[in-house]
């Protein structure tokens, strides 16, 4: 679920403005289509922008937004008429028209924010370099080591490592992880997610298969090694040691 800004001088609701977004289930506050009202405007992931009559004025706001510093996606909500003249130096990021369906609604509004996660990791290399333990995880080259050693994993068992890699001690679901890992429209069972824990945690080796922990009757998480009291008592008496022959 997302957090929505709706800017608009209509003294309608937003379901009036863009009827889709009724049928969604993010959340969506409505300021008034002025550039002054994001001083204060409460943080979002993504602007909607009300361009159905004013479209002059709301071409302006895009623009204007562009300039104040939102890193957030921007969708201008138009009719027909509106999108036959839009253009791209109206500074959005996108259009939509008003009568759109929820499914197009909801394609749009993912599809901005990959862009925008996809523009900032290029902006940082290491962005994509996931650090999880010794699990390294690089999602721009598709490769997962443990400990310096490749894992020679398949495209759905990269994807399940690398979603319990970045969310270390959460525990998820069967459920929340077939719509995570594998997307709401597959329709398999929850049986595919404990078949594709078993392979990857044999991949992973015996000595390192508790790093994919079961929570008996909710679902999977990611566990990071504790660290070995033995190894810390045997550091202490290093520095012991060090210390009384510098002394």
């Amino acid at each position: 679920m997302r957090t929505l800004l709706l800017l608009t001088s209509a003294l309608q609701s937003s379901a009036e403005v863009l009827p889709a977004l009724a049928l969604l289930g993010h959340t969506v506050k409505i300021l008034p289509a002025e550039g002054s009202a994001l001083l204060d405007a409460p943080d979002a992931d993504l602007l909607l922008v009300d361009g159905r009559q004013e479209l002059a004025q709301a071409r302006d706001l895009c623009r204007l937004i562009r300039t104040t510093g939102v890193d957030v996606p921007v969708l201008l909500v138009l009719t027909e008429g509106g999108l036959s003249v839009a253009a791209h130096d109206w500074a959005m990021d996108d259009v939509v028209l008003h009568t759109c369906g929820p499914a197009e609604l909801e394609a749009r509004i993912r599809l901005s924010l990959s862009r925008l996660v996809a523009d900032r990791d290029a902006q940082d290399p290491a962005s994509h370099v996931i650090r999880s333990g010794e699990v390294v995880i690089d999602d721009a080259a598709y490769t997962a080591k443990l400990g310096g050693r490749s894992l020679d994993l398949t495209f759905k068992e990269f994807e399940l490592l690398k979603f319990l890699a970045q969310h270390p001690g959460r525990v998820f679901s069967r459920q929340q992880l077939l719509q995570d890992v594998w997307g709401y429209d597959y329709f398999g069972g929850t049986r595919t997610v404990d078949v594709h824990v078993r392979r990857l945690r044999a991949k992973l080796g015996a000595e390192n298969e508790t790093l994919i922990g079961t929570v008996r009757n909710v679902g999977y998480r990611f566990v990071l090694p504790a660290k070995d009291p033995a190894s810390d008592d045997r550091l202490r008496s290093t520095e012991s040691d060090s210390y009384s022959r510098d002394s």
